[in-house]
């Protein structure tokens, strides 16, 4: 498996942008129970696959050229959007945008599980953006889509890794 460690990191900044949204009290709790699940599942993946298995010649440049192009695309994107006074729709713009950065990155890795990722973040960005339009205030576009993007980030990488297969195997046992 290339890049163990990618979702997990993607779902733990995910988390921590949908959690700021949340009031102080409570927003703290949620947000380090969420990066402490996906801490915990990023060491049982370096556990299991270490650094993981070698790119395709060309593949570094090839993911950070990835980053860099979704990076520059959510921030300039928020920008534009927060200029035309649409910034409440930031958050699944960038969610999306992170969406379209990992059908890029199947071309690197093959497989269908990060397919299947990029379109349900899409879906999660666009719920996230028509109810951005529809209701007041961050909870919804930024907390909904943050936290519902690192859920789904986190969930993926451990179906990804086997881990959910080998905790279905010892729960049969």
């Amino acid at each position: 498996m290339a890049l163990p460690l990618l979702l997990p990191a993607l779902g733990g900044a995910w988390w921590a942008v949908g959690a700021a949204a949340l009031p102080t009290g409570p927003g703290t709790l949620v947000l380090a129970l969420g990066l402490s699940l996906a801490v915990a599942l990023g060491i049982a993946l370096h556990r299991r696959f270490g650094r993981g298995a070698a790119l395709p010649p060309g593949g570094r440049f090839r993911v950070l050229r990835i980053a860099g192009v979704a990076v520059a695309g959510i921030v300039l994107g928020g920008m534009g959007l927060r200029l035309l006074g649409l910034g409440e729709a930031a958050m699944p713009l960038a969610c999306g945008v992170t969406a379209l950065a990992l059908f890029a990155f199947v071309r690197l890795v093959d497989e269908r599980l990060v397919l299947a990722l990029g379109g349900a973040l899409l879906v999660l960005a666009a719920v996230g953006a028509s109810l951005a339009f529809g209701t007041p205030g961050a909870l919804y576009p930024q907390g909904l889509v943050g936290m519902g993007a690192g859920a789904l980030c986190c969930v993926a990488a451990a179906v990804r890794g086997g881990l959910v297969t080998e905790l279905l195997g010892r729960r049969r046992t």
